[in-house]
């Protein structure tokens, strides 16, 4: 049987599906899963283990027996861990099939069958009674249904039903309590993932200004979080406004509510600046007390930054305000922050709102440009360097004749030609979105009869759409919404082929060629969500790495996945090298391009991975990096592109830094662009030189 998903195609620069094996779905959710992540949680599990050891007391000195719903149990490790603290017995609710087989097995493994009964269902389905999946209610109820945001994963109305059908009225909670906090910044950088800022272009005739159109700049943005390392963000790329502010706690030991609501804290800011970004994290208390707490707050607001507990499974938010606001130091305002089910979502006011179950409406983009750009892309064409850096390449091969042909997604690299002196400019925009965009924002700038707007995919372009002229140059940056990993944008170089009959002769191709390269790696954390666990505080859950394994070497083992690495630090083991090199001035070739070879390890340390990325030759004399940005220092620290991500080609099994380096190493690879497909095959394997 086989199933169809959805995959970017690279030769066509569009999402198509695509005949999988029947196993694809599960071997990608659980490959893809961050529970390696979790279970190498030290400080997760720690906490967890205490706070359930301490609601079974409770119930033990009650004098009754201690019945645990655990609500979305995974592995089982937190239902065996209430079986070893004593309870009488567990239920573990489990939808994902695969899991909940797995989470059998690790409960037999560990000799916990007769006291635990795992259910592969929706809690929402789980019935009590006689010929019931429970018999009676819990007493106590052990939940992991958080996400960054807290409530993402639908939190809330999960413990809603348990309240309403599952467990007994004040039943003990592991965690007891969570609590949300809130931070009011100001932050170009931040901000500058939500905006379109004025783009200034230094031409013969002055500086010209890309402006965006008003609709954009009063659009409230995407809906969604922006979930990051905030650790990795510099204290100095943000000015704090506010202290840190408690906004609204759920206790999950009582009656929860899903529906909608907001919460207001009054705060004098501590700075004036301009309002625009809020950070927020959240902490959960396991018992009532509040002794025994797990906190995801960011260093600058941790009580004890030197025992931080890195994890990506859960990270900290960031959110952006409608509008910019203008703040004035001491004087009062009202930060407020509006929920469902599912979001969050902030915004600003100068009084306290009367009612606080009156709701804001969740924003939502209404410009098209937070539908086309994504937040790093938004961050990426707001980068005036990057823009100085085209403009430079631009002045190199336009001439006043030049009759140009932009190809890249909601790109403003037309208006650059434009300002820079082409004589005629014309771009694609394959989808209705960018079109529509890019409308709105020629039109503002004055330019809607200078540039011309192409809505059809690049091989279907005909003589009458360039209007009889011939190109002389054709430009990209390149990027494509549908590009994933580095390579995906060398639909460029299939555009550049399809329209080739339209290139006059001597045609100048920009970028002009491109180039993949690789450095080795060692990780200072995101090696984890790799590294296999074996034993989980005390609980054998080898059963678990070895389903992720099988997951992996279904496909992923020999996949990149993409990673931005400015936010996961890393240090180089090897020197960066170039691996193909693609010729944009020629049509892309019939036959594969192949290159492999050995790399020697030129740093002590764990190889967790190669990290590939591409550089684009504008010109012979100016290059773009997706990946580092500037030479490996005598340490390896590596600098990475803010913009892009990088892919990253894991080493199986992921090295574990706790455990002594070996002797020296060197890495053989072999690397395989198909032309047929617009993919790279690859294999890297690491070897020992004694």
């Amino acid at each position: 049987m086989k199933i169809f998903c959805s995959r970017a195609n690279p030769t066509t620069g569009s999402v198509e599906w695509v005949e999988e094996d029947e196993h694809y779905d599960y071997h990608q959710e659980i490959a893809r899963s961050s529970y390696a992540d979790m279970l190498h949680d030290k400080d997760r599990n720690v906490k967890y283990y205490q706070g359930i050891r301490a609601a079974v007391s409770r119930v033990k000195d009650r004098g009754q027996k201690a019945l645990v719903l655990d609500i979305g149990t995974g592995t089982g490790l937190l239902s065996m861990m209430a079986v070893r603290a004593g309870a009488d017995f567990c239920y573990a609710i489990e939808v994902f099939k695969p899991m909940a087989d797995a989470a059998v097995k690790i409960v037999e493994e560990n000799g916990f069958s007769d006291k635990i009964k795992v259910i592969n269902k929706h809690s929402t389905e789980v019935t009590v009674g006689p010929e019931g999946d429970m018999p009676c209610r819990a007493n106590i109820l052990v939940t992991e249904l958080f996400d960054t945001e807290l409530i993402g994963e639908g939190a809330l109305p999960s413990y809603e039903h348990a309240h309403r059908h599952l467990v007994e009225e004040n039943c003990e909670a592991v965690p007891h309590r969570a609590t949300i906090y809130a931070q009011l910044v100001e932050s170009r950088r931040m901000w500058s993932w939500n905006k379109l800022f004025p783009i200034r272009v230094q031409t013969s005739l002055g500086e010209q200004v890309i402006i965006p159109p008003v609709d954009l700049e009063r659009c409230p943005g995407a809906p969604s979080v922006c979930d990051i390392q905030l650790n990795q963000v510099s204290p100095a790329e943000f000015t704090v406004l506010s202290d840190v502010l408690p906004i609204f706690s759920v206790d999950f030991s009582k009656q929860v509510s899903s529906s909608a609501a907001c919460h207001s804290r009054q705060f004098e800011p501590l700075a004036s600046g301009r309002a625009q970004v809020v950070l927020s994290w959240w902490d959960i208390e396991m018992d009532p007390e509040g002794k025994i707490k797990c906190t995801m707050a960011p260093f600058w607001a941790h009580s004890d930054p030197e025992e931080m507990q890195w994890r990506d499974h859960w990270m900290q938010c960031v959110y952006f305000l409608p509008q910019e606001e203008p703040v004035v130091q001491g004087s009062a305002l009202c930060l407020v922050a509006h929920h469902d089910d599912y979001c969050i979502w902030y915004s600003l006011q100068r009084t306290s709102p009367e009612n606080e179950r009156v709701l804001e409406m969740r924003p939502v983009c209404d410009c098209q440009a937070h539908l086309l750009w994504n937040r790093p892309r938004f961050g990426e064409i707001n980068d005036q360097d990057r823009t100085d850096r085209y403009v430079q390449a631009l002045r190199t091969v336009l001439k006043p004749d030049s009759v140009c042909l932009c190809v890249s997604d909601g790109s403003l690299m037309s208006m650059l030609a434009h300002h820079l002196g082409a004589e005629q400019v014309f771009t694609i925009e394959s989808s209705a979105a960018s079109h529509k965009l890019m409308r709105k924002i020629f039109k503002v700038n004055h330019l809607e009869d200078k540039i011309n707007i192409i809505e059809k995919r690049p091989e279907l372009l005909t003589n009458e759409d360039l209007q009889g002229r011939k190109i002389s140059l054709l430009l990209g940056e390149p990027f494509f919404t549908t590009s994933l990993l580095p390579w995906h944008n060398l639909y460029f170089w299939y555009v550049r082929t399809a329209v080739d009959q339209h290139l006059g002769p001597g045609a100048v191709v920009m970028p002009q060629a491109a180039s993949l390269h690789a450095v080795v790696v060692e990780f200072r954390d995101l090696w984890r969500i790799r590294s296999p666990c074996g034993d989980c505080e005390g609980f054998d859950v080898h059963i678990m790495d070895d389903m992720i394994k099988r997951a992996l070497d279904f496909r992923e083992s020999r996949e990149a996945e993409p990673h931005p690495l400015w936010e996961y630090p890393c240090r180089s083991l090897s020197e960066p090298w170039q691996i193909l090199a693609f010729d944009f001035q020629q049509l892309v070739p019939l036959q594969p391009l192949h290159a492999e070879g050995t790399v020697e390890l030129r740093r002590p340390g764990h190889s967790h991975a190669t990290v590939l990325w591409m550089k684009y030759h504008l010109t012979s004399e100016c290059m773009l990096s997706t990946g580092l940005l500037e030479p490996v220092d005598p340490e390896g620290a590596c600098c990475w592109n803010p913009h892009c991500k990088q892919a990253v080609y894991f080493f199986s099994p992921a090295p574990d830094p706790r455990v002594p380096l070996g002797g020296p190493q060197t890495v053989s690879y072999v690397v395989e662009f198909h032309p047929d497909t617009g993919d790279i095959a690859m294999e890297f394997r690491l070897e020992d030189t004694n």
